[in-house]
């Protein structure tokens, strides 16, 4: 059999079992996003072998077989984060508060490098120097980079009508990201918390 009848074959019998891959998996996974992950892992895994698994007398049951296992996988996978999460003392990742929507948001809206470095700065607590040692580029670039990012980032958060940061008025920066704060003068914990 030509390639292109193997691809069209195979396109014929995505198209008539993907449904019932996926309501399988979502049954075993219990969420449709996990169960089109799993399901389209599958089928990736079949058409890898598509010459052999086309010769089976159920492609279809060998495709669920593969489905069976990753869902199991990940199953045991979350179970096991879960218990490490237990273990540690609760949920490793903070609430996302509407201030940190917000900053993300803002930061979205800047250039490449002065979002990266603003985040090394002020999230990572990094000083200067070993930003420029971790980008390889000069220290009065990233100096640059800072002052510039700090601007446009307080003109993105204060821009209530684009890319989601909707604060209620305009922010300014206090000493970089950690000091975000509305023109009230009442910094947001959630903000340096993030």
């Amino acid at each position: 059999m030509t390639e292109a009848s193997g691809a069209a074959d195979f396109d014929a019998f995505y198209a008539t079992t993907v449904r019932r891959v996926v309501r399988h998996a979502y049954a075993l996974t219990g969420d449709i996003g996990d169960a089109q992950d799993v399901a389209q892992e599958a089928f990736a895994r079949a058409w890898q072998r598509w010459d052999l698994v086309r010769r089976y007398d159920s492609p279809e049951a060998w495709v669920r077989r593969v489905a069976t296992n990753l869902a199991t996988s990940r199953h045991r996978r979350n179970r096991t984060a879960r218990a490490a999460r237990h273990r540690l003392g609760g949920d490793l990742v903070p609430e996302i508060s509407l201030d940190t929507v917000a900053l993300v948001a803002g930061l979205r809206k800047l250039p490449d490098r002065q979002r990266v470095v603003l985040v090394l700065h002020y999230l990572a607590d990094m000083p200067v120097n070993q930003i420029a040692l971790e980008l390889q580029c000069p220290v009065g670039s990233v100096k640059a980079w800072l002052s510039r990012g700090r601007d446009a980032l307080a003109a993105a958060m204060g821009d209530a009508g684009g890319g989601g940061a909707h604060l209620s008025s305009p922010v300014r920066i206090s000493g970089g990201l950690r000091g975000v704060v509305p023109p009230n003068g009442e910094a947001s914990s959630e903000v340096a918390d993030a």
